[in-house]
């Protein structure tokens, strides 16, 4: 495939923002990425057989991604994943912040980046086809401090893998934790559900919460549990497990799993993701210490997604990397902190293949 990159229009917010898509390209693989939400919108792989489909949820026009925001593909911020109760203290001063899942601020709240329209910094072709997507956050920005530089770079490279890397500055101490919420099927938008995925997770120790999803502070070894993915295993096997409260309390997974103390220099291999249906594999490495298994337990079927198709509970799941949650509130986690001359920096990794 020869390497391209194109410029298009995705649509006009309701704001009468202009939204710009991008169709990148290269190696067997096609992403679109568009300007709000700086999200990958849709990523096209080949089957066994060749055959190439979109791998991830999500919708065909902006009008619903404005309307019924389920975060598809976004990047989320300023506060991915939960914080509890709205609240954290930063050098001694307290800050509310909206509470828009329960008691608890989900995602920087309603408005949060996920929800911008992002500027489009940079884009080329050369070496690699790659996009930049830019966000200013002003301070008091939904009730963070300081303010906040941000850039979500995508980028196709030379073995076709798509690296995705985030970035943040800050003007005054404030608290950083960006990811992509990327809904994947393997299977492709008429496969079904994605509980007869095969999952591996590197990694140990899991976060239990509490009702709300709020860790409870425990790092609880994944042996003996339905979290045990070191070895591969489907989906399936634990999400409907009802002797562990934890599948009870997250209705299937929504958990954090623990990769490392802190952000590390280079991508390091984190989850592997198989559809034995389509012969269809993801490997995803990444720099963060954590990385939030979601099995799409909340998708209720009140959407209509790409080609008209209903989306409901199970029919992707989501591989977030980022800080564990509520880390501004638990200091025994690796810390979200971002203080002025810092850059807050996280790569990741989706390497896309056929067994």
């Amino acid at each position: 495939m020869a390497v391209s990159l194109t410029r298009r229009s995705f649509g006009q917010l309701s704001t009468g923002e202009d939204v710009t898509a991008f169709d990148l390209s290269r190696e067997g693989i096609s992403i679109t990425v568009m300007s709000f939400g700086a999200a990958l919108q849709a990523v096209r792989v080949p089957d066994a057989q060749g055959r190439s489909e979109d791998v991830t949820l999500g919708y065909d026009d902006l009008e619903q991604y404005e309307r019924v925001p389920q975060h598809f593909g976004v990047s989320v911020g300023r506060f991915a994943n939960r914080i509890a109760k709205g609240r954290f203290t930063l050098d001694g001063k307290a800050y509310e912040l909206e509470t828009n899942n329960g008691p608890n601020h989900l995602h920087g709240g309603s408005s949060g980046f996920g929800m911008r329209n992002w500027r489009v910094d940079d884009h080329g072709e050369a070496p690699n086809p790659f996009v930049v997507f830019a966000l200013t956050s002003p301070d008091g920005d939904a009730g963070y401090p300081g303010k906040v530089e941000a850039r979500a770079r995508y980028e196709l490279t030379a073995t076709g893998e798509l690296t995705l890397t985030y970035e943040a500055t800050t003007d005054a101490p404030t608290i950083v934790n960006l990811t992509n919420h990327v809904y994947f099927n393997l299977g492709g938008p008429a496969a079904g559900d994605v509980l007869d995925h095969e999952v591996t997770i590197a990694a140990e120790t899991y976060l239990p919460t509490d009702k709300t999803a709020i860790p409870t502070g425990e790092r609880r070894p994944v042996v003996g549990t339905p979290f045990d993915f070191r070895a591969p295993r489907s989906i399936a096997e634990g999400v409907r497990d009802g002797s562990d409260e934890q599948i009870r309390i997250g209705r299937g997974f929504d958990h954090c799993y623990c990769l490392a103390d802190e952000h590390r220099k280079e991508p390091v291999g984190a989850v592997r993701l198989t559809d034995r249906r389509s012969g269809r594999c993801l490997d995803f490495l990444t720099t963060a210490p954590g990385v939030q298994f979601y099995s799409g337990n909340f998708l209720d079927g009140t959407a209509a997604g790409k080609r008209g198709r209903m989306i409901r509970q199970g029919d992707g799941l989501c591989i977030e990397p980022q800080l564990f949650p509520d880390s501004s509130n638990q200091p025994d986690f690796p810390t979200a902190r971002l203080d002025p001359g810092e850059t807050f920096s996280q790569v990741s990794v989706y390497r896309f293949g056929t067994l």
